[in-house]
């Protein structure tokens, strides 16, 4: 009787952590700049919201290169609350553009791959 009883409270403690979970979830996972004029504005957004029932903690956000700048906004976002990661290109570099910024939260999926595509043209 007494395993039955642990069982059964380490059984709701595991459902009880694991219903508090924050969720990421972004209004487009891939900003395409299109054909852009070499120096134009490199400055785009991902919004996204917290769908988890958590606050949602943005850790970091890295890029694959120095060309793109990504900005983590500061503090948790509550559930149901909606924010934005700002990514700036560096349109002085003619070509195509293919960068994936990678952002690492404390949500159910903790690292999230965004992607921009595009090209600077002369």
């Amino acid at each position: 009787m007494k395993k039955i009883i642990i069982a059964l409270f380490i059984g709701m403690i595991g459902f009880a952590v694991q219903a508090q979970t924050p969720v990421i979830s972004f209004e487009q996972e891939t900003i395409d700049y299109g054909e852009i004029e070499k120096g134009a504005d490199g400055l785009r957004v991902f919004k996204f919201t917290n769908t988890g029932d958590a606050p949602l903690v943005i850790e970091d956000v890295k890029s694959t290169c120095g060309c793109t700048v990504p900005k983590k906004p500061n503090g948790p976002i509550a559930p149901g609350e909606s924010s934005t990661i700002e990514v700036k290109y560096d349109t002085k570099r003619v070509g195509p553009i293919r960068k994936t910024i990678s952002v690492y939260s404390n949500a159910s999926e903790p690292i999230k791959s965004l992607k921009i595509k595009g090209t600077v043209k002369e």
